[in-house]
């Protein structure tokens, strides 16, 4: 995710957010001022997290989400990670 991502809890909302949505996976800062995640559930609750980061916390301007099949298989839960 890109824009203003940084600085304004957006990790923790989206670790909050994919867990009530049932979601599995990841998100971590990365030092060009994005944000990434790994999101593991069914399509509609992956597709309907990602339309949510669109959204964000207060304070948050989203700019630009890409997804990208990824083949990382997470463990339980969603965590936040270190920066890449």
């Amino acid at each position: 995710m890109r824009g203003r991502v940084q600085g304004v809890g957006f990790r923790m909302w989206v670790q909050r957010e994919a867990a009530r949505r049932g979601i599995r996976g990841w998100v971590r800062n990365k030092p060009d001022g994005s944000v990434e995640a790994v999101f593991s559930g069914s399509n509609d609750d992956v597709i309907d997290m990602m339309m949510a980061c669109y959204l964000g916390p207060p304070g948050a301007k989203v700019i630009e989400v890409v997804s990208d099949p990824c083949k990382d298989v997470p463990g339980d839960g969603f965590e936040v990670i270190e920066t890449a």
